[in-house]
């Protein structure tokens, strides 16, 4: 890294007042600069840059023509359960959602899913659409970066069903897209899982194996900090044959069980070695709960049309080492 590559880090947590939403106050920490040093030429070097958030928050930018990753919200539109007249509830949960061996509906390439959650009223029973995960382009396999944060009331059954689709085309008319399977639980199911983990069949398709859906839900903190963040990193790997690499990175947040929640997708930046991506506000709260020692996994992917993406990279962090500016630890190799 050279001496014009340095620069001063900063990072700026926005916390939003529960009570006021119109008004916010900024927690500035102002970082040393790194000294330079030399990076090891054969290993992906990844650097993250802090920079000053200021006002509200930035509207994500528009996704490349192409681009599998979706500029997404961290979390679905939230609709309140119908409780019991004077129930309240007696905690948020947050639900990540993956799936296993979909059923391929393409001819030339595999599915493009989506998962849609709906909640049954307790009092009126009916079915209502509660929100949808991102698009993900040709994968069978998905693991989805959008959230559902629901009310978690102890003395109620709520009653949840996941619906998955083949998206084909913009229209946001389910009627028009591939029906891949569905699921029934309740909430106190997931929750009452092992690690708060529940695995279960697709089913709705006759004499159709239609893989399976796993749906994690883990309580919500307090925390209601934002981050705003931008890396770039230096000689990455060649992957593709008749160009450069594609590259994009993917974040996970740890779990007591030792495994990771995808927590955040960047752009994909094409044709580079040397990416710099744009710049992304997120919740703390979905980078670590609240747990600034909590270990967060870095993967580096170069983007392929087909959903073959190519291993990178990889590295482990945590919020509170990003916070360290006066540190090495802000070049991960």
């Amino acid at each position: 890294m050279t001496n014009d590559e340095a620069a001063l880090w900063r990072l700026c947590v926005r916390n939003v007042q529960p009570s006021s939403p119109n008004q916010s106050h900024s927690q500035e920490v102002c970082l040393d600069p790194i000294r330079s040093r030399s990076l090891v030429r054969c290993a992906p070097a990844l650097r993250p840059r802090l920079f000053r958030f200021r006002g509200s928050r930035p509207a994500s930018p528009a996704p490349m023509e192409g681009d599998v990753m979706d500029k997404v919200e961290a979390t679905a539109t939230v609709r309140d359960f119908d409780p019991i007249s004077g129930s309240i509830p007696a905690t948020k949960v947050e639900i990540t959602v993956s799936c296993r061996n979909l059923l391929d509906r393409d001819t030339f390439s595999k599915s493009d899913p989506l998962v849609v959650l709906y909640t049954q009223g307790v009092e009126s029973k009916q079915w209502r659409e509660f929100g949808r995960t991102e698009v993900i382009d040709n994968t069978l396999n998905p693991d989805f970066v959008r959230k559902y944060i629901l009310d978690y009331f102890f003395e109620e059954k709520q009653n949840l069903r996941f619906d998955v689709y083949d998206i084909d085309s913009k229209s946001p008319d389910l009627a028009k897209h591939d029906f891949l399977g569905q699921v029934h639980c309740t909430l106190g199911e997931i929750v009452g899982s092992p690690a708060s983990r529940l695995e279960k069949p697709l089913g709705g398709i006759p004499g159709k194996k239609c893989g399976t859906i796993i749906l994690s839900a883990e309580e919500l903190g307090n925390c209601r900090d934002y981050a705003t963040m931008q890396f770039c990193a230096n000689k990455l790997d060649k992957k593709d044959f008749f160009g450069k690499s594609d590259p994009f990175m993917v974040f996970y947040r740890s779990n007591e069980d030792g495994t990771f929640t995808i927590c955040h997708k960047t752009e994909v930046v094409k044709n580079t070695l040397n990416p710099v991506w744009q710049p992304f506000s997120i919740p703390v709260r979905a980078l670590c709960n609240g747990d600034y020692d909590r270990t967060i996994k870095v993967e580096v992917y170069d983007w392929d049309r087909d959903g073959s993406h190519d291993f990178i990279g990889e590295f482990t962090t945590s919020y509170k080492e990003l916070c360290r500016g006066q540190s090495q630890l802000n070049v991960y190799e």
